[in-house]
């Protein structure tokens, strides 16, 4: 593998440059950038290239055409050297003083910290009361499982416990109507059914 072929890496960005080449592009107007995206501070005046997103020198920035230096698309000294043709040589706008750059970076920090996660405490989900209806049909399928564990319907069930219990019922009932009316003290014998007739003794 000759030396030509070898890939060189992406060249140091000068924050200096004699070139007189100018972009055809109209001039990048810095307002129209974010705070966070360009330094206008004279030692570091830079800014992320809006083409391919790196950091790069803005040249003459004291002077009347202030532009966006020659630069690679990769990282300097380690990624690929490949040319930004787009963004390389474009003038720059400056319409922002240092003063008013601070204050709206300063800005945006403050609405960033406003704007940080917080711990949200959800309410526990509360269960709805079901309906009456609700209720009812609840207990009445309750009693069927109960009572039908044989497979039998629940009609039929309660045919066959009325059929065991009709004979005790009836027989408290025929009792009840043959009482005499008024309350019968607790304890006490029970009452009579047949009217007595003693007879006297023959002397």
């Amino acid at each position: 593998m000759s030396a030509s072929t070898i890939e060189r890496p992406a060249r140091t960005r000068r924050s200096r440059t004699r070139s007189r080449t100018v972009n055809a592009r109209p001039a990048l107007v810095i307002s129209t950038l974010k705070p966070h995206q360009y330094d206008l501070r004279p030692a570091c005046a830079s800014l992320i290239c809006p083409d391919c997103k790196t950091w790069v020198p803005i040249t003459g920035l004291q002077t009347r055409k202030p532009k966006v230096v020659p630069h690679d698309t990769g990282l300097a000294n380690k990624d690929a050297s490949v040319r930004c043709r787009l963004g390389s040589n474009r003038l720059v706008t400056i319409d922002m003083t240092v003063k008013k750059w601070q204050e709206r970076l300063e800005d945006g920090n403050s609405e960033t910290v406003h704007r940080r996660k917080t711990t949200v405490l959800r309410k526990p989900k509360v269960a709805l009361a079901p309906a009456v209806s609700q209720i009812a049909a609840q207990k009445q399928t309750a009693t069927a499982d109960d009572d039908s564990g044989d497979g039998r319907p629940l009609w039929l069930l309660r045919e066959m416990k009325w059929a065991s219990t009709e004979s005790a019922v009836r027989d408290a009932d025929t009792r009840r109507a043959q009482l005499p009316d008024g309350e019968a003290p607790l304890g006490a014998p029970p009452v009579p059914l047949k009217a007595l007739h003693p007879q006297r003794r023959a002397s």
